[in-house]
């Protein structure tokens, strides 16, 4: 059996400076945070701090994967180590899941007996948070990596997040409506753990190896076949790494039984082609046949 792999590399040279400066700017904050929760008695403070360090692990993690995104296969990982990512999404999944759970469980006493926290404390904490997520979103902005502009949306939801606590702490300055602030503590949580679960789901059928989104392999048949060469297509198998780089496998039955190895040559270059400029596929496999005299009969 003939392989033909075609092997397409990300590059990452500023991503990894971007995502370093980004996380340390979000773990110093996250620290203050914490502080600033406390010493105000704000639980959406606190559960603001509680994403914030969902989104230092998710750039630490993207700060070191980004690292040894270039890594070349080993004999052990012979895909490389693209699916490392998988485990940090799974890490901080379980991190921010406890976290919110956390908020939700303290949240709850004190929309029956609400207590007084420092509006005045919350405003300014908000206004910092502001500048600190804000900056961190303007650094990743600049990148082009997929892994910059994934990170760069989960901080500009931060933004948002200290935006309604800068809309609370106000309307609490002139107001004695403290009930605000566990309301908002636990619309907060509701979001992380909303954010969880899209993620975990992802995760999973990565994991699981299905087909990844977005695309679809009748799709891909169709479009193959459109090659006059090729007579049909089976025994096709298309998944993930990591969500980004996808893997295909296929065996094509062509119409000349005399083929030449150098017509067998143009075809499959002719397909990777095909499958690198309409699908995004990196990793390509694929067998020429000349009889579809195989124990599998269609794409599976």
């Amino acid at each position: 059996m003939a392989h033909n792999h075609y092997h397409h590399h990300h590059h990452h040279n500023s991503s990894t400076e971007n995502i370093r400066a980004a996380f340390f700017l979000n773990v110093f904050f996250t620290i203050i945070e914490f502080i600033g929760g406390f010493y105000t008695n704000s639980l959406a403070i606190m559960s603001d701090a509680v994403h914030d360090l969902g989104d230092s692990l998710s750039l630490g993690m993207a700060w070191y994967l980004q690292k040894i995104a270039t890594k070349k296969a080993t004999k052990n990982y012979s895909y490389g180590f693209k699916r490392f990512s998988l485990l940090g999404a799974i890490i901080n999944s379980v991190v921010l899941l406890i976290g919110s759970i956390f908020i939700i469980k303290e949240a709850i006493p004190r929309l029956i007996n609400p207590e007084n926290a420092d509006a005045k404390g919350m405003m300014w904490f908000a206004i910092l948070g502001i500048i600190v997520n804000g900056a961190a979103v303007l650094k990743l902005q600049k990148g082009t990596s997929i892994n910059e502009k994934v990170v760069s949306l989960h901080l500009l939801e931060d933004v948002l997040g200290w935006f309604a606590v800068l809309i609370a702490s106000v309307v609490m300055q002139f107001w004695d409506v403290p009930i605000l602030d566990p309301i908002l503590s636990i619309g907060i949580a509701i979001f992380i753990l909303f954010n969880v679960f899209k993620n975990g789901k992802e995760s999973i059928q990565i994991i699981l190896q299905s087909v990844p989104t977005g695309v679809s392999i009748d799709k891909i048949k169709l479009k193959l076949l459109e090659n006059k060469e090729i007579k049909s297509i089976h025994d096709c198998h298309l998944w993930s790494m990591d969500g980004d780089y996808n893997v295909f496998t296929s065996h094509l039955v062509v119409h000349d039984k005399s083929i030449s190895l150098e017509k067998t040559a143009q075809i499959k270059s002719q397909v990777r082609k095909v499958l690198n400029d309409n699908f995004h596929l990196e990793h390509i496999t694929l067998e020429i046949e000349v009889s579809e005299d195989c124990i599998y009969i269609d794409c599976v």
